[in-house]
């Protein structure tokens, strides 16, 4: 077992950072793998997946596999080609499905849809060591593709170029809509991670799938907030994408993601153990080391839960460390406070009890506040302070 896996919640890599989770399958999967590494889990799934059996296409598609045999198969899931077998079967279609599919040569993405394949009584041909389309499309078209029929399991992914490339060489494709995305019928959780997104409460979301990620940004342009949306993701929370045709849409926009080298929920975590503590400032505060996580705080190398409205204070404090700041400059980085300065003295207060060092942050005397920067460059031109009030 490697070290980020024997560490406790409380002391894990991800400790004190809160990640978004938009997937709609697997997603107990991720978010559990996110919480043993100590991460909180905001769980928002951007779609549903339309069942197999009541997907009228998928039907017509399977029905007209069978009247016409392909000369080759390309099963990109082992999900969707388990489902595609179980569907035709409980349409009584199955049998004649498998036939059809023992006469084609089948490509297949990866391991994991190689071992559904096998598992139906087939056997593929050939996979790409890269579980790449692209090198899936760049083995047909060097073979060679004209006048040949080809089915093509179809994912809920976008497939750039995928289609048209085989078609133009003079292929005959056939789309297999093995499962649909569908937009949640709950979209509260999406609104309230979409709200996290710009309030810069979470450190990162997660993506799986492309369409996760175009129905996201869509429920925010619906909401008149894509473009603060699309700012935090930006600069201050990290969208993590499982792989390259995930982040399609991101990059469209301008946006970077990062990536992990292999296309799978454990390397995605383990990526986001490093990205994550690799993007706080440690900072040296009146003696003490002060790392500022998502919804926690280090200090001295002990996690400190911080509440809310103390972690806005804190960031507003961190942006101008060791500089004085205004108390009404305070106050409108408190969500929803109002124009009540008292406010800021109550959320402070909450702020140096949860810190459990409370000489951390010095009130400057009819100021406002200020992170004891150390060592602090103007020290010698400070205003006369205290840390009681």
């Amino acid at each position: 077992m490697d070290d980020e896996q024997e560490q406790s919640p409380e002391h894990g890599p991800l400790a004190g950072f809160t990640v978004g989770v938009t997937a709609a399958r697997r997603a107990e999967e991720l978010g559990a793998l996110l919480q043993r590494r100590g991460a909180a889990v905001l769980h928002a799934p951007a779609l549903r997946i339309v069942p197999l059996a009541d997907d009228s296409e998928l039907l017509a598609a399977t029905k007209e596999i069978i009247e016409r045999a392909p000369d080759i198969a390309v099963a990109t899931t082992a999900i969707g080609f388990r489902g595609w077998v179980e569907a035709a079967d409980g349409w009584g279609l199955g049998e004649e499905l498998l036939a059809k599919l023992r006469g084609a040569r089948i490509l297949a993405r990866g391991p994991k849809v190689k071992g559904a394949i096998r598992a139906a009584g087939l056997t593929e041909e050939w996979s790409p060591p890269s579980e790449s389309m692209a090198e899936v499309l760049d083995r047909l078209l060097a073979e060679g593709v004209d006048g040949l029929r080809i089915a093509l399991q179809l994912h809920g992914e976008p497939l750039p170029g995928f289609v048209e490339s085989l078609r133009a060489q003079g292929a005959e494709v056939v789309g297999v809509p093995v499962y649909r995305w569908m937009p949640p019928e709950d979209i509260a959780p999406v609104d309230r991670l979409l709200d996290a997104t710009v309030a810069r409460t979470l450190d990162a979301v997660t993506f799986t799938s492309a369409p996760a990620v175009a129905s996201l940004l869509s429920r925010a342009e619906q909401r008149g907030m894509l473009e603060d949306v699309l700012a935090a993701l930006g600069r201050d929370v990290l969208p993590a994408c499982v792989g390259p045709v995930t982040a399609l849409p991101l990059q469209d926009r301008g946006i970077g993601t990062v990536q992990p080298e292999r296309f799978r929920l454990g390397p995605l975590v383990q990526l986001l153990c490093r990205e994550l503590p690799g993007r706080v400032r440690s900072l040296p505060v009146a003696g003490h080391r002060l790392e500022i996580r998502g919804h926690a705080v280090v200090v001295d190398g002990e996690l400190r839960p911080v509440p809310p409205a103390g972690m806005s204070l804190l960031r507003a404090l961190a942006r101008r460390p060791g500089r004085v700041v205004a108390r009404a400059d305070l106050l409108r980085a408190l969500p929803g406070a109002g124009r009540d300065e008292h406010a800021v003295e109550t959320a402070m207060a909450r702020l140096r009890t949860a810190l459990g060092t409370p000489e951390l942050v010095r009130t400057v005397v009819e100021r406002g506040y200020r992170l004891a920067l150390d060592p602090h460059p103007e020290a010698e031109h400070a205003e006369p302070e205290h840390a009681d009030d």
